[in-house]
């Protein structure tokens, strides 16, 4: 098992920046891939895939967020990090960390990004 915690949402305005953490529990460098996703107000039922990291350090991201959005991890510090630059108010939702084990998904309790116009 793992428990994430993520940090580092806000209130910004649009084309601000914000970096957003996802604390593990334990170790992450045998988690193969972690990531974020996203849940917007207007669609309380779909998590959107925002962006992914291998251990390897391949990344992947949904084509709304490329060129704006980089996803990193540090290992040594149990974390990964997204960047989040030129922000837009489509952006604004709860931001969700999670973590692909061979145990299955683990979801941290997400942090709210908004972005106003």
């Amino acid at each position: 098992q793992v428990q994430l915690v993520e940090s580092g949402g806000g209130l910004v305005q649009a084309g601000g920046s914000l970096r957003l953490s996802c604390a593990a529990s334990r170790g992450i460098s045998t988690i193969n891939t972690m990531g974020w996703y996203r849940q917007a107000p207007g669609n309380p039922r779909e998590r959107e895939f925002v962006a992914e990291i291998t251990t390897g350090g391949r990344s992947n991201y949904v084509d709304s967020v490329k060129g704006r959005f980089t996803i990193s991890r540090d290992n040594a510090k149990n974390t990964i990090f997204l960047q989040m630059n030129s922000l837009k108010p489509e952006d604004t939702a709860v931001y969700y960390c999670t973590a692909l084990t061979a145990s299955g998904p683990y979801w941290g309790q997400g942090t709210q990004v908004t972005v106003s116009s």
